[in-house]
């Protein structure tokens, strides 16, 4: 028996169930896709790199329509995520970090990520301290922090009218990405697991060299080695997609990156190292001592293996591992094996030494730039009478920095 439905009701029906656009399957997963994308540009273009760290200047259009979306899909203000962020910087890895892995654990940052930054929301002396320079207009108090979650309320009536039930679905992803991408992966997993280029004093890590799907976040070592530069990737083989749609709002003249990471460059090598490269070494030092650490691995490996194999047994893999690294990064149940392994390496050994002195030319800040300039000098002749093949290219090398 077929039951007739008034072409009314069932145009209706249809539309319920369809939503106004009637997409299919694969048009409604792009669409889910496209709206977390933006999403994520917003959080990393205008509450990331705008707002908490004013890496860049951004048009009022762009701006505001990034507070728009941000208010629909997340209930966040704009506020809040700068504070927060500002003081984890400010704490990074300490109990006083709102969201870090080392002091409360990678499960209970991934998994609860946003409860974390929904408590210290609610810290009072956290926005106060750390919340200055934030939006404080008619539209932010009267609306975006008045009526925060009733933005996510009405993203929810949108979508059923344009999707139908599907949109109920879309709309769940849209809620849940920013808790998975930014919460847990990038505030968990971006301080635990990954690749690292440089030794900042935190356990920032980069997921993956790659930067597309959380919109460059994902070099997070970076991004706390330069936490004031709109670009986060430095390496010819990173590519950040934030940057990329920074750029192409500086060709609209809707943006204006302040500062990028800074690069070392090379000119004629020096006679000897004079102030010039005393303030090359201080302005990428990050970038020298990264360049130091690859020297210092290949000479561990070249020292091991001219080893006799009884002598390389037990420590020779930790060397390899952690023998490179800052004191500070390493395990403590490690410590034992890299002692030992330094008597069996000299060089290795005698490089540990000269970079702890080649740091103390930014950390010494009792001492005159002339003086550190002369420290320098020194440390130079002493890393090319060395003998050691690695520390006199290094050395050659850093006479020809220039900032």
């Amino acid at each position: 028996m077929t039951i007739m439905l008034n072409p009314t009701l069932e145009s209706l029906l249809n539309w319920m169930a369809y939503g106004l656009l009637d997409l299919t399957a694969w048009q409604l997963l792009a669409v889910t896709l496209v709206f977390t994308h933006i999403t994520i540009a917003a959080v990393t273009i205008y509450l990331h790199r705008h707002q908490a760290h004013r890496a860049l200047d951004l048009h009022p259009l762009p701006s505001h329509f990034f507070r728009l979306w941000l208010w629909l899909t997340t209930g966040m203000q704009t506020k809040e995520w700068a504070a927060i962020h500002r003081k984890h910087h400010a704490k990074c890895e300490t109990p006083d970090d709102p969201h870090s892995p080392q002091t409360r654990g990678i499960q209970t940052v991934f998994w609860q990520g946003a409860e974390l930054y929904r408590t210290e929301a609610k810290n009072t002396e956290t926005l106060s301290k750390y919340g200055h320079g934030t939006p404080d207009d008619w539209i932010e108090k009267n609306i975006y922090t008045r009526y925060q979650w009733q933005g996510v309320g009405l993203m929810l009536v949108v979508n059923l009218l344009l999707f139908g039930f599907a949109g109920l679905a879309i709309w769940a992803v849209q809620m849940m990405w920013i808790p998975i991408t930014a919460a847990g992966i990038i505030n968990g997993v971006g301080h635990y697991w990954g690749y690292r280029n440089f030794e900042t004093h935190d356990a920032s890590t980069n997921i993956s060299p790659w930067g597309i799907l959380i919109g460059g976040e994902e070099l997070h070592n970076n991004h706390h080695t330069y936490p004031t530069s709109a670009k986060l990737s430095v390496k010819p083989y990173e590519f950040d997609i934030g940057w990329l749609y920074i750029r192409v709002l500086e060709t609209l003249g809707m943006a204006h990156a302040k500062k990028t990471p800074p690069k070392l460059h090379f000119g004629e090598i020096a006679p000897v190292a004079d102030e010039k490269t005393l303030e090359a070494l201080i302005a990428n030092r990050y970038e020298v001592m990264a360049g130091f650490a690859r020297q210092m691995k290949r000479t561990i490996r070249q020292e091991i293996a001219n080893l006799p194999s009884q002598n390389a047994r037990g420590w020779a893999q930790a060397a390899r591992v952690w023998m490179h690294r800052d004191a500070e990064k390493i395990p403590f149940n490690v410590l034992p094996q890299l002692t030992q392994a330094r008597a069996f390496l000299p060089n290795a050994d005698t490089m540990l030494r000269m970079r702890e002195e080649l740091r103390q030319m930014w950390l010494a800040t009792h001492r005159s730039r002339d003086q550190l300039a002369l420290d320098l000098q020194t440390w130079c002749k002493n890393a090319e009478a060395s003998g050691i093949q690695a520390l006199q290219e290094f050395s050659i090398r850093l006479r020809a920095a220039k900032a």
